[in-house]
């Protein structure tokens, strides 16, 4: 076995251990500085948005002989406005022109007839109304919104209101660092990206459940024993599933950065950038936010209670006589029913 191998197996069965919980607060400081660059990049930048959201029309001409370059141009002065132009397979183009008043494709398709030298009834336009726009942005914010509500009572109901408040706060930090890429590198906003945002969102979710699942699991009756704090069995929940979170992390981003870094980069297919920027940055960010941010969260949540206190206090307590005796706490054994079961993936184990 590999190295690496061998550590992943002793994580998985809690024989060593990164103290997440413990350097949590360093964990904070890194996504506040994240999310707060993100929000001065959608403050300075703002997002592209494409024309299903602000309206206007895409122009797919027959094959010709004029170059991206020169139909861009073209375009741009025929509208008066910005254009994203494609050659597709055909030899044809795509003229993508955002802003761009229905009431003045007409000319406009007429004048590219003319620049492009091709016929204008071979020319297909598609025209989006900016009212059109605003029906879909009402529909995304209302479809995260709707989202993000059943995730709450769900987590409510199945594990605990204090780890939903913070699978909550973790999911806006990824869709904060997702939106705040796409403004730092300018690609442009469509439904594809809606789509990635929300696909995105469940993947983070997922890799938070299971965590919580475990956290779950090992602190049943953890008012019964003086071994453990509720901060320790929730980093051993962590470790016990942080293989299985990097494994399922890195296998995702593989396909997808294929899309974005040779389908979206080397090959030029724009249209793929859409949802495979947001998938990538947003899979990154689940990742590190469901090992960073959601358990120490709960955490701090949890620890708040006057139950979780005390028991700290006779853990620490515990340990401080074991030290003066010249003992491990863990020499004297558990009393009675003293010592929930750490679960990692279906088995417990003893951190050294």
């Amino acid at each position: 076995m590999s190295k690496l191998g061998d550590l992943g197996a002793r994580l998985y069965r809690g024989e060593v251990g990164y103290d997440f919980v413990g350097k949590r607060f360093i964990w904070y400081g890194v996504s506040i500085l994240i999310t707060i660059t993100a929000i001065v990049a959608l403050a300075v930048q703002g997002l592209n948005m494409g024309i299903e959201f602000k309206g206007g029309a895409v122009f797919t001409t027959p094959k010709t002989a004029v170059s991206v370059a020169r139909a861009t141009e073209a375009a741009e002065k025929a509208s008066g406005h910005d254009a994203i132009v494609q050659e597709l397979g055909t030899g044809g183009m795509r003229i993508q022109i955002s802003g761009l008043d229905t009431n003045d494709a007409a000319g406009v398709k007429k004048q590219l007839a003319t620049d492009l030298k091709v016929t204008e009834a071979d020319i297909n336009a598609d025209l989006v109304g900016p009212s059109w726009g605003d029906q879909i942005a009402n529909k995304a914010w209302t479809g995260l919104g709707v989202f993000m509500v059943l995730v709450v009572i769900y987590l409510a109901i199945a594990f605990e209101w204090r780890m939903a408040v913070a699978a909550l706060i973790a999911l806006i930090h990824d869709l904060t660092i997702t939106v705040g890429v796409y403004a730092l590198v300018g690609f442009e906003v469509t439904p594809g990206t809606v789509i990635g945002l929300l696909t995105i969102l469940g993947y983070s979710l997922y890799d938070t459940v299971v965590v919580f699942d475990g956290l779950k699991e090992g602190s049943k009756d953890i008012t019964k024993q003086t071994r453990y704090t509720f901060s320790e069995i929730a980093n051993r929940s962590i470790n016990g599933t942080l293989v299985r979170s990097i494994n399922t992390t890195v296998v995702a981003l593989l396909p997808v950065g294929a899309l974005l870094f040779i389908g979206g980069g080397f090959l030029g297919a724009g249209m793929l950038n859409d949802i495979s920027l947001s998938l990538f940055v947003g899979l990154a960010a689940g990742a590190y936010s469901s090992i960073f941010i959601a358990t120490p969260l709960v955490v701090d949540l949890k620890e708040r209670e006057p139950a979780m206190k005390a028991l700290k206090k006779r853990v620490l307590a515990k340990r401080a006589a074991a030290a003066a005796k010249g003992e491990s706490a863990d020499d004297e054994g558990n009393e009675a029913g003293d010592g929930p079961q750490v679960v990692a993936q279906g088995r417990s184990g003893r951190r050294r």
